[in-house]
């Protein structure tokens, strides 16, 4: 298990059994612009399948999430990140994906790949994502 201290007492975890999935899946299909209408049985099965991290207040309660799909070696995509409304503005964001980014079982990953419509700054600055060298080389299958 990996823990990582913020400063005032936060931290990311990324142990399962900490994850709170009533407070995940409300964020994701009540609030979030790329979930809306997941059911919790969606977000479950995606929790079971991915490599996750909580963020968590000094009183231990969640207040972020994200997951990385990842076969561990060639590829990663870190998705479903979000910070609750009222921890917003306390560097949690940016610590997060930095600590997941430099996370020992994700550091030898080849391509690392996300999707945002509107955090390019964060990713970029924090991160070291950038956007695609060849983007035309890249396809998708989406299912409504």
């Amino acid at each position: 298990m990996t823990i990582v201290d913020f400063p005032n007492g936060y931290q990311l975890d990324n142990d399962p059994t900490r994850l709170d999935i009533d407070k995940i899946h409300g964020y994701l299909s009540n609030q979030s612009y790329w979930a809306q209408g997941r059911t919790r049985e969606q977000v479950i099965q995606s929790i079971e399948h991915s490599f996750c991290f909580g963020v968590y207040a000094p009183q231990g309660n969640l207040v972020g999430f994200a997951r990385v799909v990842t076969d561990w070696t060639t590829f990663a995509w870190l998705c479903d990140v979000f910070i609750l409304d009222f921890a917003r503005g306390l560097g949690l964001s940016k610590m997060m994906v930095q600590a997941i980014v430099q996370n020992e079982r994700l550091r030898g990953v080849r391509r690392f790949m996300l999707a945002t419509r509107d955090a390019h700054e964060l990713y970029s600055n924090y991160g070291g994502f950038r956007t695609l060298t060849h983007p035309e080389r890249w396809m998708e299958r989406f299912q409504e």
